[in-house]
């Protein structure tokens, strides 16, 4: 037995990573809230990952919440590290070397983006969380003063709307059905298609603000996803637009309930 399937199939670890989903669904349920609630013209927050655990902490048992949510995810990570480095116990290597060197690098960034993620469940879990919205406007700022940092964040930006031009890929082809194991159902793969579809979308609104921030010296505009979803509401229609955007995230919530049920591990 690899390496890999020795750490993946630990009943322990692979629980807690699978709880990691699950922490994540609640994440993009809270966004989508937020999005809906914001949109309806009522009380404000920051429709991001800061916004959702903010709300979160504010829910009884949400602290406790939080810190399993730091511990799922860095296993998360940990888990897509291990993909990293020795590969995917569940979808061997290709012969294909371009391949495998792409999935190795998908695998890497999502464990930096787990990471992250425990990173800041862990800072709201102590009282001490920071606005993504915040922080990603200041970082704009720093780079900004510079030309290379400038040509850097539209770099950045077209990576951005490279990775959400994947979700989109991903749901439209419904490539998805593969990391999952077993039969799938109707509800599943709707579910995973719309929300897919959806967060590219969104993820990509997130890399043209960034790049539009860039080109016109203003850092504000780069403030992730919540500046993505309130340039969204404040377009003609945009009411409508950023509840559908919402209603789309709040989908990919319920998805990843079903990933952290049925993915491959």
């Amino acid at each position: 037995m690899s390496s890999t399937v020795r750490i993946a199939q630990n009943s322990v670890f692979e629980r807690f990573a699978r709880g990691g989903f699950v922490m994540s669904g609640l994440v993009h349920l809270f966004i989508g809230y937020i999005a809906i609630r914001i949109a309806l013209g009522g009380a404000g927050g920051t429709a991001d990952q800061s916004g959702a655990m903010t709300e979160l902490a504010g829910k009884p048992g949400g602290i406790a919440a939080l810190w399993i949510g730091v511990v799922a995810f860095v296993l998360m990570a940990l888990w897509r590290l291990v993909e990293a480095a020795l590969g995917s116990s569940s979808k061997p290597d290709a012969d294909n070397k371009k391949t495998v060197v792409i999935d190795r690098l998908k695998a890497f960034f999502v464990a930096v983006v787990y990471f992250a993620f425990a990173l800041s469940a862990y800072g709201f879990a102590r009282g001490h969380g920071k606005s993504s919205s915040g922080q990603s406007a200041g970082l704009s700022a720093r780079l900004m003063q510079t030309t290379a940092g400038t040509i850097g964040l539209v770099a950045g930006g077209l990576i951005i709307i490279a990775i959400g031009g994947y979700h989109i890929y991903k749901g439209a082809t419904q490539h998805f059905l593969k990391d999952l194991k077993g039969t799938t159902g109707d509800l599943v793969r709707w579910l995973g298609t719309i929300g897919y579809i959806a967060k590219g979308a969104a993820i990509a609104a997130v890399g043209l603000l960034v790049i539009l921030a860039a080109s016109q010296s203003q850092p504000n505009k780069a403030s992730g996803l919540d500046g993505a979803f309130k340039t969204l509401g404040a377009q003609p229609y945009g009411v409508v637009l950023l509840i559908v955007a919402g209603l789309g995230i709040i989908t990919y919530g319920l998805y990843s309930f079903a990933m952290a049920r049925d993915i491959k591990m």
